[in-house]
């Protein structure tokens, strides 16, 4: 009976699209039989929407929704609705730039470092032993090296490459990127974006690789992360700083830094995407960085959905040669297999164990974007049949969608293979690394930090204070976007994370998912773009067991927000009523000595109390 609404919205998105389109189509004409970006776009988007919210009915991964809209409205398959994948390809090219953003705000060195010789061992070595695994298997399926053809070898190296922005959206969706397993396939990831640019350098001279002009390359790199580097260290916290009270102004700046990194990666013949990586990982210590992230997420996503929408316009007709479809499918079976045979020995032996050895290699089970770029030149410079760069296509989109199930439903397929692995005699092994990405447990989360919060944590820094044998005040996160209290904040020794509480993504990265108890202190009057009753359901989808205490000026309020789960809700104004009664009544019985201890009592305390916020 749910699921009425959504087929009832899904009909109305198709009668809507139907509707559109001849409209759409009529300012196509007009302007001379070209669709403009701004036409594509819109049916991109309706399109993408409509496959969506089938997709949701069918409970199937949105990235395959996506495709498939692509597929539909595309000018090689389907109805043809836009004859140029260009048109939105260029406005797409802006998600994977974002994308890159992310993941560079999502590096946290010091847990890469952790990562160690794992991380460096298996980064290194997964592309070439891949390709020459390659190599070996599409001997066997009938291609050879040739003279002035290269066939093999694309193929190899392209199957060797996996898809940073399907990894990360889906490992980013199910908050994964921060587990050890996680971080080894981001940094295998970061490692393949490397191998790639040495493949970029050779391939216009593939007969005579001309080393001078890769080593160009690596000192341009170089160069960028340097000049990044010092500018995050002595020019952005200045600027950062002074803006770090408008958070849509960090947003902003933030992207200007993104796009200038990229402007002068382009300006050195780099990749921009390896720019706005780089201009992410500059600004990842900052701690302005998960406030970014939470709004930045969005704007990523509106652009990624349509790389996926160009990426199903993109795949060919298969019709006139169907043994391409028989070759594809074989290959995207063993390019599966062929992570277990290049990352998961190489993972396992270094002590990893079994669980993080088989998702990080379940992880990269896809082909890489950057393989259709590479193959693209390929067929341009004659290395390549327009027949094997269909095959590169055809494993793309087919590896994208077997592995957007894979990554969803890791957990099962992993304990399947570790049950078969323990059968072959492979035992668990103790991961040397912590694999939960959660950092030091907390058991209180204060959102918010104004004067009540204040007060309460002078309350909960009293050394009496303790907790299980621990300091209550080690127990305690603060998530408040003012910067002014980070500082004295973590001179007290307490953790504070910089972002905004209205926003579900900061929560998340927050990492407040086990804590015990979750505050809010700050009425409604005061929050801005928020209120106590969404951070409750936020609390209740993030941390569905803690108990939940906010703050109310009103007994309406109040009352709804009991009513929506609140455990406890805290009325400064009752609370006050009760201390003033407690004075008139010593006032009325003429009770001089008590008043005067009482005031003297507190005057004392005042005096001697120490807060963050006076």
């Amino acid at each position: 009976m749910q699921s009425l609404p959504y087929r009832n919205t899904v009909v109305k998105l198709f009668y809507l699209l139907i509707l559109f389109t001849p409209t759409l189509l009529a300012g196509t004409e007009a302007s001379g039989g070209h669709s403009s970006p701004i036409v594509s776009v819109c049916i991109a988007i309706l399109a993408a929407t409509a496959m969506a919210f089938i997709g949701h009915i069918l409970r199937q991964p949105l990235l395959l929704a996506y495709i498939i809209a692509g597929i539909v409205i595309g000018p090689k398959i389907g109805l043809g609705l836009i004859e140029n994948s260009e048109d939105i390809e260029t406005i797409s090219h802006f998600g994977l730039i974002l994308l890159l953003f992310l993941i560079g705000l999502e590096i946290d060195i010091k847990k890469i470092k952790t990562s160690g010789k794992s991380l460096l061992i298996s980064g290194i070595g997964q592309f070439p032993i891949n390709a020459l695994i390659g190599i070996g298997f599409f001997l066997l399926l009938g291609y050879s090296f040739e003279t002035g053809r290269y066939d093999l070898f694309y193929l190899a190296v392209c199957c060797s490459l996996s898809s940073t922005a399907i990894v990360v959206k889906l490992l980013y969706g199910k908050f994964e990127l921060d587990t050890l397993a996680g971080r080894i396939s981001l940094g295998i990831l970061v490692f393949q974006d490397i191998w790639a640019i040495i493949l970029l350098g050779i391939q216009p001279n593939l007969q005579n690789p001309d080393i001078l002009n890769i080593f160009i390359s690596f000192a341009r790199g170089g160069l960028l992360v340097a000049l990044s580097l010092l500018a995050s260290k002595y020019i952005l916290p200045k600027l950062f700083s002074s803006i770090a009270k408008v958070p849509e102004l960090v947003l902003v700046s933030s992207l200007a830094w993104c796009f200038l990194v990229c402007g002068a990666a382009a300006y050195l013949d780099l990749s921009m995407e390896m720019g706005a990586l780089i201009a992410g990982i500059a600004i990842s210590t900052f701690p302005y960085n998960i406030d970014v992230i939470a709004k930045v997420v969005n704007i990523r996503d509106f652009f990624v959905t349509l790389f996926f929408v160009s990426l199903g316009m993109r795949i060919p007709d298969p019709s006139g040669n169907l043994s391409i479809l028989g070759i594809a499918a074989i290959s995207s079976v063993f390019l599966i297999a062929s992570r277990f045979l290049s990352v998961f020995p190489v993972l396992y032996s270094l002590k990893n164990g079994l669980r993080v050895s088989s998702l990080t290699s379940i992880n990269l089970g896809q082909i890489s974007e950057f393989s259709l770029v590479i193959a693209s030149l390929g067929v341009a410079a004659g290395h390549i049949s327009q027949d094997t760069m269909s095959v590169i296509i055809f494993i793309f989109v087919t590896t994208s969608i077997i592995s957007t199930y894979m990554i969803m439903y890791s957990d099962t397929i992993q304990k399947s293979i570790a049950a078969i692995f323990k059968k072959c005699g492979l035992k668990e092994i103790e991961s040397t690394l912590s694999d939960d990405g959660k950092g030091p447990g907390k058991e209180i989360a204060l959102l918010g930090f104004h004067r009540t919060a204040s007060s309460l944590l002078s309350e909960i820094l009293d050394a009496r204070n303790i907790y299980q044998g621990i300091p209550l005040k080690d127990k305690v996160v603060v998530v408040d976007f003012n910067p002014e209290i980070h500082e004295s904040l973590q001179n007290l020794g307490v953790k504070v994370v910089y972002g905004d509480i209205g926003h579900l993504d900061t929560l998340h990265h927050a990492k407040i998912h086990d804590v015990k108890i979750v505050i809010s202190t700050i009425p409604d009057t005061i929050l801005v773009g928020t209120n106590n009753l969404k951070i409750i359901r936020h609390i209740k989808s993030i941390s569905p067991k803690a108990k939940i205490i906010v703050t109310s000026d009103s007994i309406e309020n109040a009352l709804k927000m009991y009513s929506e789960g609140a455990d406890y809700v805290f009325m400064p104004r009752i609370l006050a009523a009760e201390k003033l009664l407690n004075m008139i009544d010593l006032v009325l019985n003429d009770k001089q000595k008590e008043m005067k201890m009482s005031i003297n009592k507190e005057i004392e305390m005042l005096s001697k109390r120490k807060e963050i916020i006076r």
